[in-house]
């Protein structure tokens, strides 16, 4: 069985510039949403963040609306034993049982006045809590509107860019199965350690693309002639000549129908 061919360095440079050219134009679209998808985020679990909240105040007032009920039940018994009381009272034989139900009679008023108390605050306390909620609902309304607005900047460019997003994703995996394992570890590498994810750039103007180191003649040459790779000494990043940069983009472009 014949040994498969090893790529030459040039084929495996414009194989690494090509998945550059895709990853970086997936940074673009990227860059396009910014911040709104954690814009979006932040929005929604701020609202959830509120209707817990609401509804945990929705049944604090609930609670309080039940302690009325109760405290109103408790009058009522005291009114109705008040009178029993007051049946008792022409019946009796001494002052003895008088005072006794005398008693009995003043323990149920203070029953009836404790309760009323306790209504009063449970009646503050919702009055409290509305006001509450009705902070609560305004500023979930608030930002329910905010939330749309984000929502639709961000559909509409997903929308914009999905496809093209779509084919650029499926081509860099495409291209990554190009590339022998190191390569590719290289070029991720240098890729997460740079600002603006550039791991491959060509020379401009005597420089490293994007920097204002210039490049040794010697080092130029060695570079177009596409026998080695090549990296920037200041930046690390692997380089390549101009012409072969600028044949791989055109490439590219086709490819992606730009």
């Amino acid at each position: 069985m014949a040994k498969k061919k090893e790529p030459t360095v040039e084929k495996k440079l414009r194989a690494l510039y090509d998945l550059q050219l895709i990853d970086s134009r997936i940074d673009e679209i990227v860059s396009l949403r910014g911040e709104l998808p954690l814009e979006v985020e932040d929005l929604e679990n701020e609202i959830k963040d509120l209707k817990t909240k609401s509804d945990k105040i929705k049944e604090i007032v609930e609670e309080n609306k039940k302690g009325i009920l109760e405290q109103k039940q408790i009058i009522e018994n005291a009114k109705e034993l008040h009178k029993k009381y007051e049946e008792k009272l022409k019946n009796v034989r001494n002052n003895r049982e008088y005072n006794s139900i005398v008693k009995e009679q003043e323990y149920q008023d203070l029953e009836s006045q404790l309760a009323e108390k306790k209504i009063n605050e449970y009646k503050s306390n919702i009055e409290q809590k509305d006001l509450s909620l009705e902070e609560i609902t305004q500023k979930i309304e608030d930002r329910s509107k905010h939330l749309d607005s984000k929502k639709g900047e961000l559909e509409t460019i997903l929308k914009e860019t999905h496809k093209e997003e779509d084919l650029l994703q499926r081509k860099s995996v495409e291209f990554e199965k190009d590339i022998e394992e190191t390569l590719i570890n290289s070029y991720k590498r240098i890729r997460s350690s740079v600002k603006n994810g550039l791991a491959i750039v060509s020379i401009e103007r005597g420089a490293s693309g994007g920097s204002y180191f210039s490049i040794p003649p010697q080092v130029q040459l060695e570079i177009a002639s596409r026998n080695k790779i090549i990296t920037d000494e200041h930046s690390g990043r692997i380089l390549v000549d101009a012409e072969l940069a600028k044949e791989e983009r055109e490439k590219i472009d086709k490819l992606i129908g730009s």
